[in-house]
């Protein structure tokens, strides 16, 4: 009995996280369609979700605590639980971002913006599926699935590439418009940062179920 009850906890510290998820995945397409539509109402909505991910995350953090110290779990339960509490900062993080992201919209929409050349729909269409799939990955306890969201990485880190430097020439040949350039550079940053968090989250998804750490391996990579 004692044990059904401990799976039984495992599966509520989960339901609980991946509720946590479908808030940062909403609150991340709703920043995004505010950028696009100049949408002042769905930055303000972005702006009170932040509250409901931060309550979200003080509560995940405390069941897998709890557990950790009640349960003294072994191996993939261990892995499971560490896992979780490290895909909970991440979405904290991307909750963050979100807010960032809304920020900056408010600014560009009381500056007037001009059309900027940066495909910030592209971006966060991506990152969005990228949360999506990192979420599907452990919803199903899926390696490959979590695979495939560190490929989509690269891609969103070459349209931030592409668009840093079309932003960079639009300065260069409309200084008057800078300020709102650099806010769009700000915007695909967040963005470029989102899609990093939920590559930590397939990583660590890899980890629980299979016992590796790609976070470290990754590194190495990106140094050579």
């Amino acid at each position: 009995m004692p044990r059904i009850h401990f799976h039984q906890q495992l599966a509520d510290l989960k339901d609980r996280l991946l509720a946590m998820a479908a808030l940062a995945q909403q609150a991340v397409e709703s920043a995004v369609d505010a950028y696009i539509n100049s949408d002042l109402d769905l930055c303000q909505y972005v702006r009170k979700n932040e509250t409901a991910i931060n309550l979200a995350q003080r509560e995940v953090d405390e069941m897998a605590y709890d557990l950790l110290a009640k349960e003294q779990p072994m191996a993939v339960d261990l892995r499971f639980i560490l896992a979780v509490i490290k895909i909970n900062g991440d979405l904290e993080r991307i909750g963050d971002q979100a807010v960032s992201i809304a920020r900056r919209t408010e600014e560009l929409v009381a500056q007037n913006r001009p059309a900027l050349p940066a495909d910030i729909a592209r971006m966060g269409t991506l990152a969005a599926r990228m949360i999506r799939t990192a979420v599907l990955s452990l919803l199903d306890g899926d390696a490959q699935i979590a695979e495939n969201v560190i490929a989509m990485d690269d891609e969103v880190d070459d349209l931030n590439r592409e668009s840093q430097a079309s932003l960079i020439e639009f300065i260069q040949n409309s200084p008057d418009r800078a300020a709102h350039a650099l806010l769009a550079i700000m915007v695909a940053r967040s963005l470029e940062r989102i899609s990093d968090h939920a590559t930590n989250i397939a990583t660590d998804v890899i980890f629980w179920i299979r016992g590796a750490d790609l976070r470290h391996q990754a590194s190495l990579a990106e140094a050579e």
